[in-house]
């Protein structure tokens, strides 16, 4: 799986967690997204770890400011 496959996924799970249409993209961060607030990042967070079945350790996501970090971090488990 490559990075642009990551994100392609992304943008299903992100449909499925969002009301509001998002774009995903690489850069694509919650500054960016009305609608992501700490309760519906939890919602993303558990949606991206059914998608991909990974499961992040505490401090992991954090350290991901957008969603090219995140989709490093998920391709860092998928090849663990």
């Amino acid at each position: 799986m490559t990075k642009a496959d990551v994100v392609s996924k992304l943008q299903d799970v992100f449909d499925n967690v969002f009301v509001e249409d998002v774009k995903v993209t690489e850069e694509l961060s919650a500054n960016d997204v009305t609608e992501w607030d700490s309760l519906s990042h939890i919602t993303l967070i558990v949606a991206v770890e059914k998608a991909f079945k990974v499961r992040f350790g505490m401090g992991e996501v954090e350290a991901a400011n957008n969603v090219g970090g995140l989709a490093d971090l998920i391709l860092k488990k998928l090849q663990a």
